[in-house]
């Protein structure tokens, strides 16, 4: 079954979700704190738009130069600046600045769920917005190593979630990811597409079981 717009808005507007419940299943084992009153809070955009019948998810990694998140998968966004009236504007914001797209030209839908990243002591807040068509991307090279998409329903097919091992401070955990072309996307990154996968899931029934 495909993924329509009509899914979307209503997954990402569904109410009385367990979020929480979502975010656990591609939650690193060790990942398991909340935020604390001196935690940093950046926004992030969950970019969709519709290409060949099936709606794609836009990601991008991060250039090695960065001193947060250096090379790793993620949504554009960042940290919010005071000019920003919530944390929507922040997401529009850095993504024009990253990838060149203009704010107007976005359809924000909804929010999801804001999540901690421990590391690095942020609180992320998820914007979702979509674009009528494929887009013409323009990323800044000073933040932006590469920018690649895929298609939402991948999220729902087994084939492309898996776990590895990872020695983090001594101790083995395990490290849920998603499989996006070459990339395992893991951390806050799958944690947030975790939650758009359990909310479609409950809005379309045959979407229910892998």
């Amino acid at each position: 079954m495909s993924i329509t717009l009509e899914h979307l808005r209503a997954a990402v507007n569904l109410n009385g979700f367990d979020a929480e419940s979502a975010h656990r299943q591609m939650a690193p084992s060790v990942n398991r704190t909340r935020p604390d009153s001196g935690a940093r809070q950046a926004g992030v955009l969950v970019l969709l738009y519709p290409d060949a019948g099936r709606w794609q998810i836009v990601l991008t990694r991060r250039t090695e130069n960065l001193r947060g998140h250096s090379g790793q998968i993620s949504f554009p966004g960042g940290r919010r600046d005071p000019q920003d009236d919530s944390f929507t504007a922040t997401a529009l914001r850095e993504t024009h600045e990253e990838l060149g797209l203009c704010p107007p030209d976005i359809t924000v839908i909804g929010l999801l769920t804001p999540i901690y990243i421990p590391p690095s002591n942020f609180e992320v807040f998820p914007t979702v917005g979509t674009l009528p068509s494929p887009p013409v991307f323009e990323p800044n090279p000073l933040e932006v190593a590469e920018v690649f998409t895929f298609p939402v329903d991948n999220l729902l097919d087994a084939r492309y979630k898996s776990t590895e091992e990872w020695v983090f401070q001594g101790a083995r955990v395990w490290i849920p990811y998603y499989t996006v072309q070459t990339h395992k996307v893991w951390g806050a990154t799958a944690i947030i597409l975790s939650e758009l996968e359990y909310r479609l899931r409950a809005v379309v029934p045959s979407l229910r079981r892998d």
